[in-house]
């Protein structure tokens, strides 16, 4: 069965899957953020004998749930991240809950949200309007591009923050919202909710010293060195084919300090429902 770490792109997908490696797959709670041990769905090796063409979003729709059944022969708690929302494409969904033991929801202010795509996305995503467009954009996704296709090379249907947020929120089945800012200011109760969860979803145990070494060693510093130090696989190459940084600007995103009024009165206004309901505004 599957737990899945869903989030808006540039949310802290990346930092709760470090969380749960701490917790889950270290003796000593030490991570390798090139080796966190919890990889996307989907790749392509997923839909292998499924699909004839990687580069159909049809295709893929109608087989994101045998892919997942496949997966699931083994009868394991296994952990997928993904930036995909919860689509549904006529018949077609993106999961269910036969194939799902829960989700952990990651949300992050829009207003900050932006700044991370105008940095992750800089090759082609070079202003704030631009990253506005991409925030806001209802048929967004990613698509492979490539002839020669990698893992990584399938559809990815997210569309704009709002509804990615909506789709993932009407997933009924051992659904926890984890909210970034939270995790920056109230780490020890949220590595509490997210140890908590995995205590009633699967067989796990965590004491209160295991969540502690967790939060000590998945501090944002500790993954920007670690980054430094030795790169990191999963950042993105910026205009001039050179490595950006995925650890970026961490706690000092801060849209009060970075966003004009104009961007920033438009996210308000577009996601207003969704940030109120979240306490954003």
């Amino acid at each position: 069965m599957i737990i899945w770490i869903a989030s808006y792109p540039k949310s802290g997908n990346t930092w709760v899957r470090a969380i749960i490696s701490s917790l889950v797959n270290s003796i000593d709670n030490k991570i390798n953020i090139n080796n966190l041990k919890i990889r996307q769905f989907p790749i392509v090796s997923d839909f292998k004998d499924l699909i004839t063409d990687f580069k159909s979003e049809e295709q893929f729709a109608k087989n994101c749930i045998h892919a997942q059944e496949r997966l699931n022969l083994d009868n394991k708690i296994k952990f997928f991240k993904t930036h995909n929302a919860l689509w549904k494409l006529g018949k077609f969904t993106f999961t269910n809950e036969i194939n799902s033991k829960g989700v952990i929801h990651v949300v992050r202010d829009p207003r900050n949200v932006i700044t991370s795509i105008l940095n992750h996305f800089n090759k082609t995503i070079d202003t704030y309007d631009k990253a506005f467009k991409f925030i806001t954009d209802d048929k967004r996704m990613f698509g492979p591009e490539k002839i020669s296709l990698g893992e990584n090379d399938l559809p990815t249907i997210i569309s704009s923050w709002n509804n990615h947020y909506n789709s993932w929120k009407k997933f009924q089945k051992n659904n926890l919202l984890i909210k970034y800012e939270n995790l920056l200011n109230y780490p020890e109760k949220e590595f509490s909710k997210i140890a908590n969860f995995l205590n009633k979803t699967t067989n796990l145990k965590f004491d209160e010293f295991k969540v502690k070494s967790a939060i000590e060693y998945t501090k944002f510093q500790n993954l920007k060195s670690q980054e430094i130090k030795n790169g990191f696989i999963e950042s993105a190459k910026g205009k001039n084919n050179d490595n950006l940084n995925f650890f970026h600007l961490g706690p000092d995103n801060d849209w009060k300090k970075l966003l004009n009024e104009k961007i920033k009165g438009n996210i308000e206004n577009i996601f207003k429902k969704e940030m109120i309901e979240l306490g954003y505004l």
